[in-house]
């Protein structure tokens, strides 16, 4: 067990230190090619939970140290430990004694004392230290500050929920492809698999357990691709039949280009700014036997587009704060700052700009963020239809059963992740 803490307190240090939490795990599974699936998993659920709870987690701890511990390492390991305890079942002894040991394995023999008096200390006091911890927002709900002062001023009634939401385990969502079978007969499949699961939106089947998609019928066969219910409602809002040119201009990995091509038969262009990840496009297209046109390339640039041409429909699923999917990437709540939103609102309304000259008349655009903060989703549609005459919002359409939005907003709950989206029409 020793050797999963220090690698999830290791990982957990580069995080904060300002590393994206994907990217590390990728560096660590190469490197440590020893590791059974079983460690890695737990590896993965630790730092995972360390970051989900980590405000929790760093209230018990202040209370519990006499001064400021000044190595990331130890600190971590002890935010791995303190997490272990509170929410893992296994032996609190062994999860101590572990940690102890852990000391000398990530290099610190002195610390083993330290972490072993705090670590029993906190079994101690375990009732009294979460009394104190969840007496501010930032131990109760563990997030920043400025992220709940923000979401209390922009939703006012579902603020805590939203906060809750973004910290349990995301479900494990399908997408069905209905070019190769129905919803109904896919969930046929699953319960022939003896895999308990159930119907979400249009498409979509969310698994009771989730599993590796390995393990899923059909997965490698091109029957399912794992999309969030609310990402797949993109593809469905966007209105597209057979024959028209779309543009999926932001379109890494590749799932909402995916399903614009099991909806219609289409000239589509799938354009990202970064090679790698277009790959990934190429990559799951090719799963599911499906073919759009590649191209690398800057949404903000209208260079780019000179001979692009005019597209009937666009795809503008933009780069933004990504707060409306911190329960699959709680790193995100630690590493966007405040200052990051400005920035990202003025990239995103010049990826507009640009589309939107590539947009033919009588045309659609339907722009979508994974955020819930105003200034990138209504504030920023506000602003571009003022910028532009030519443009008029439309109506979404009433939104499958299990998914609610209001304005164009979907709030993170326990069906989905929180989205928001908005349908412009070139007049």
């Amino acid at each position: 067990m020793e050797r999963v803490q220090c690698l999830a307190a290791e990982t957990v240090s580069q995080v904060l230190s300002g590393h994206g939490l994907d990217a590390e795990l990728a560096v660590l599974w190469r490197n440590e090619a020893t590791l059974t699936p079983q460690q890695r998993g737990a590896v993965q659920d630790l730092t995972y939970g360390v970051l989900r709870h980590l405000g929790y987690l760093d209230a018990v701890l202040g209370q519990l140290l006499q001064r400021p511990l000044t190595d990331a390492l130890v600190r971590n390991l002890l935010h791995v430990a303190i997490f272990q305890l509170s929410h893992s079942k296994a032996r609190s002894y062994a999860i101590v004694d572990h940690a102890v040991t852990a000391c000398a394995r990530l290099g610190f023999p002195r610390a083993q004392g330290l972490v072993n008096a705090i670590l029993r200390n906190f079994l101690r006091r375990r009732a009294d230290l979460d009394a104190v911890a969840g007496a501010t927002d930032q131990g109760k709900y563990s997030y920043p500050k400025w992220w709940i002062d923000k979401l209390e001023s922009q939703f006012p009634d579902d603020w805590r929920a939203i906060l809750l939401a973004g910290n349990v385990r995301p479900p494990l969502t399908l997408r069905v492809n209905r070019r190769r079978l129905s919803r109904d007969a896919y969930l046929a499949l699953l319960a022939q698999h003896a895999i308990a699961a159930r119907a979400v939106g249009h498409a979509g089947v969310i698994v009771d357990k989730p599993c590796p998609v390995a393990q899923l019928p059909g997965f490698a066969d091109g029957l399912v691709s794992v999309q969030d219910a609310g990402a797949q409602l993109a593809a469905e809002l966007l209105d597209v039949c057979d024959g028209l040119r779309v543009l999926d201009a932001c379109a890494a990995p590749g799932g909402k280009t995916a399903h614009l091509l099991e909806l219609a038969d289409l000239e589509l262009v799938a354009a990202d700014i970064d090679a790698t990840r277009l790959q990934r496009v190429a990559d799951n297209l090719s799963r599911l036997s499906l073919r759009a046109r590649l191209v690398q390339a800057d949404a903000e640039r209208l260079e780019f587009w000179r001979d692009a041409g005019f597209f009937q429909r666009i795809l503008a699923d933009v780069p933004c704060t990504a707060s409306g999917v911190v329960r699959r990437h709680p790193d995100i709540k630690w590493l966007r700052r405040p200052g990051d939103i400005a920035a990202l609102t003025g990239r995103q309304a010049r990826i507009l700009d640009t589309l939107w000259q590539l947009l033919g008349r009588g045309g659609k655009l339907l722009y979508a963020t994974c955020s819930v903060f105003h200034e990138e989703n209504n504030r920023q549609i506000e602003q571009f239809i003022a910028r532009h005459a030519d443009a008029r919002q439309q109506p979404l359409p009433l939104l499958a059963d299990g998914i609610k939005q209001v304005q164009g907003q979907l709030l993170p709950d326990a069906a989905h992740d929180g989205f928001f989206y908005a349908l412009l029409e070139k007049i």
